[in-house]
């Protein structure tokens, strides 16, 4: 079985080309949605409507990303760009055959390389999809007036720059666990990024009290808190070290080893002295991010009643938008433990994580605390000039 060198930058410009030819059919869409308005109410439109895909298809990598980390596939091409050297695993099939004949269930196969490739080719189409609206944001704030500053889109342009970076270390460093975590919340962070871009193309129109703002936003913190702990479970495979509810094990505090679970600094699998990672660690890992559930669920709920109690039409359906994700969260959280980890709950749990942080980073954003003054909407009055 022969080893590749971790990094062979030789199919980079190819796998850059399948991402552009991804990303064309969306382009292509944005630009000829928009017919009948005027010039720069047009580009204005097609501005938004490309920051609205970009979300869309962010939002599938992030699930598509937890496909490829729960069927065991980010090794499936043990170097980075490409696949052994080549731009895509055909080329690479008398390798691929010679580790799958070693290993027939290890983390290279046929299929295990296709997946990894497939989500390669999908992260390099959304980072030309989010480079597009980089560029257009800066054209459009020479060329007519917006609120809406370009930085916003260069800042997402250099996270979607970073993602790359923690894509080839998740390769390159065999799947270490606090950066594959690290890469998830990367993604969730991006999200954010574009659910912002996609609100502030819109005036503020919900008014919260400072006090409910707040809330929000300790919300909002805290749910980060619990995704990357549940990263954390999930980059360890520690999802079935509690196989009962609401017990662990059998016990309301099973026995568990914090100093070995929570080592940032350790392969995956190892504990912090490079020995195995003892079974109580992944107790303490799993059993952490099931008493973050309870916090997080309960700040969720009083939010979600605090939004309610208002009486604003808008903001109560903010309200059953909390609720929904919520009680998703709930049922396929509980679907992994008791149905013993099955890839749609898994899956189901991450699309639920991604969907809180769009909704909280949109809410959060499209609303302001009583007493602030409004944002103005975007109507042309006069050019954007950068600072000098």
């Amino acid at each position: 079985m022969s080893t590749p060198a971790v990094y062979d930058l030789s199919p980079i410009g190819t796998v850059a080309l399948v991402g552009a030819l991804l990303a064309l059919g969306p382009l292509l869409w944005v630009w000829l949605r928009p017919r009948s308005a005027q010039p720069a109410e047009r580009n204005a439109r097609r501005l938004q409507a490309l920051t609205i895909v970009a979300l869309f298809f962010t939002f599938d990598l992030v699930l598509f990303g937890a496909f490829t980390r729960l069927t065991d596939s980010g090794l499936g091409c043990p170097d980075w760009p490409g696949c052994y050297g080549s731009a895509s695993p055909l080329g690479a099939q008398a390798q691929i055959q010679s580790a799958q004949s070693v290993l027939p269930s290890g983390p290279v196969t046929h299929g295990k390389a296709w997946v990894e490739m497939i989500h390669r080719y999908l992260a390099t189409g959304v980072g030309v999809l989010i480079t597009a609206m980089a560029v257009a944001s800066w054209l459009e704030a020479r060329k007519r007036s917006t609120a809406l500053s370009p930085w916003w889109a260069t800042a997402t342009l250099v996270a979607v720059c970073l993602q790359g970076v923690f894509g080839a270390l998740t390769v390159t460093m065999k799947l270490y666990p606090a950066i594959v975590t690290l890469h998830l919340l990367g993604g969730l962070g991006l999200l954010a990024l574009l659910a912002v871009q996609t609100r502030l193309h819109e005036p503020m129109r919900l008014q919260m009290s400072p006090g409910l703002y707040a809330g929000a936003l300790s919300v909002a913190a805290l749910s980060v808190v619990q995704i990357a702990l549940g990263g954390w479970v999930s980059t360890n495979y520690a999802v079935l070290a509690c196989s009962d509810f609401p017990t662990c094990q059998g016990a309301w505090w099973p026995a568990m080893d914090f100093e070995h679970g929570f080592a940032l600094q350790r392969e995956l699998g190892a504990g912090k002295d490079g020995g195995y990672l003892p079974f109580a660690a992944l107790t303490a890992i799993h059993f952490v991010h099931r008493l973050g559930a309870f916090v997080v669920l309960g700040a969720l709920a009083l939010l979600d009643w605090r939004l309610f109690a208002t009486g604003e039409v808008t903001l109560r359906r903010w309200a059953f938008g909390v609720a929904g994700v919520a009680s998703w969260q709930l049922a396929s959280g509980l679907s992994n433990v008791v149905l013993g980890w099955p890839i749609v709950a898994a899956m189901a749990h991450t699309a639920g994580a991604a969907a809180l942080v769009t909704l909280l980073a949109a809410l959060l954003t499209q609303a302001r605390p009583t007493g602030e003054p409004a944002r103005a909407s975007h109507a042309p009055d006069r050019p954007w000039r950068p600072a000098t």
